[in-house]
């Protein structure tokens, strides 16, 4: 264009910025910025919003902040850059005080700062956000919708999970405005997955015109989340037959993982090792080291500890705590203590302090059930002396839209009398019934 004697305009360098924005181009758009000095186009709105875009992108959110202050007039695109410059950054409150004085808001607004919430683990900031984006009548977009989903699968949260269904139901079913996308069918399936409601879960994913790998890969992890490992191996069955021949799909590591992981709590072994062999030889994945843990889980689970061991012994990959502590889970189930004692000399000394807790305490267990008490007490002075506590349990449950939060040993709740003495009444019918108390746990008794 400029060989061609062709005079470059603002528009013109505000699609390079664009295109150096989405190219990574660093050096090529600071060479343009110093263009669009030189030639006067700074006062132009769409070349300030494109250089905003430019270097919030490449985590330059003060040089972002920078530019946007120096526009003389903005744009709720101008806005929107900044907006999610911050968000992109991960600086909420940055974030925050841009959105709250923004002289105009549109539906991108609200859904960069719900959708960031969302997949930054601030899931209670994202509802809130949510709930303030409805009660402000704006329109909700599939990208909002998809991230108050996920919002509600980290909380549990059914009730609004429920209606946002209803509403992707009235919106875009029955006006037939729009197909609700894969990705949001699939956020559906995970939010009722993540509720324990199956049926509900797995009602959105037959009625699904279209489904991708995350569909399959999500209801299998569903069914196996659940324990039923028969229901997860159909499912996987189907999805080599139907979903590879109607909507071309095919398996990722992801689904391999759900599938083991079902084959490993239903005590599928045969199913588990054809599975894990054809990894490799029909699909072309190499197992990770995730996959290998679900196999030596699945072993360690199934009591076959020695080939649990062998499988770690001879992996191509160096196994780390997950893998360990998968054949140390073997240990307590089948109270192979002998095995447990070989498994803290490989585990113990690569742990640090966080990860220490959850180990040791399994392994003073183990030693407990074997009756070795010398043991015990030594696993115990690790603990003391490596500083580490075991973490409290923590549960959560919703009862008519007041979630009602959980620690062990926490006796705050109002409730917690009737709770607990409730507690100790089904105890004792189950101990009546012949249950094991071993694996029976008191709100306030750690056993």
């Amino acid at each position: 264009m400029v060989s061609s004697k062709a005079e470059p305009d603002g528009f013109t360098h505000s699609s390079l910025l664009s295109a150096c924005a989405r190219g990574g181009l660093v050096k090529e758009g600071e060479q343009v910025h110093a263009t669009v000095l030189v030639k006067g186009y700074c006062s132009n709105v769409f070349v300030d919003t494109s250089l905003i875009t430019f270097y919030a992108g490449r985590g330059g959110v003060e040089r972002a902040r920078h530019v946007f202050d120096g526009m003389p007039q903005r744009s709720v695109v101008s806005w929107n850059s900044m907006l999610a410059g911050y968000v992109r950054c991960a600086d909420f409150d940055g974030a925050r005080r841009v959105f709250d004085v923004m002289p105009c808001r549109n539906v991108v607004s609200w859904t960069t700062m719900v959708a960031g919430c969302a997949r930054n683990g601030k899931s209670r900031q994202a509802l809130l956000l949510f709930g303030e984006m409805r009660r402000a009548c704006v329109e909700l977009d599939q990208v909002a919708l998809v991230a108050a989903l996920s919002a509600c699968a980290e909380l549990g949260d059914l009730k609004l999970g429920r209606w946002i269904h209803w509403y992707v139901q009235q919106r875009f079913v029955a006006r037939n405005w729009q197909q609700p996308s894969v990705r949001l069918n699939n956020a559906l399936i995970h939010m009722y997955a993540s509720c324990g409601i199956l049926h509900e879960a797995y009602q959105v994913f037959v009625k699904m015109p279209r489904k991708s790998t995350v569909s399959w890969t999500s209801m299998i992890m569903a069914f196996a989340k659940q324990g039923l490992g028969k229901e997860a191996l159909d499912l996987f069955k189907t999805m080599l037959s139907d979903g590879v021949k109607v909507d071309g799909v095919r398996p990722d590591e992801i689904t391999f993982i759900g599938v083991l992981c079902a084959c490993s709590h239903a005590g599928f072994v045969d199913e588990g090792h054809q599975i894990f062999a054809s990894m490799k030889h029909t699909w072309g994945i190499s197992p990770s080291i995730e996959h290998y843990g679900c196999m030596v889980d699945l072993l360690s689970r199934a009591g076959l500890l020695d080939e649990a061991r062998g499988l770690i012994e001879t992996m191509p990959l160096n196994p780390n705590d997950a893998i360990w502590g998968a054949l140390l889970g073997g240990c307590r189930i089948h109270r192979n203590s002998e095995l447990a004692s070989q498994v803290e000399n490989k585990l113990v000394p690569e742990l640090n302090g966080d990860q220490a807790a959850g180990y040791l305490v399994l392994l003073s267990n183990i030693y407990a059930f074997g009756q070795r008490w010398q043991d015990v007490i030594t696993v115990r002075q690790k603990m003391i002396e490596m500083g580490v506590k075991k973490p409290p349990g923590r549960s959560w449950i919703q009862i008519n839209g007041v979630v009602h939060n959980f620690i062990a040993g926490d006796m705050t709740h109002k409730h917690s009398s009737f709770i607990c003495e409730t507690l100790r009444d089904v105890t004792k019918q189950a101990n009546l019934e012949g249950y094991d108390r071993e694996i029976i746990v008191f709100l306030d008794v750690e056993v």
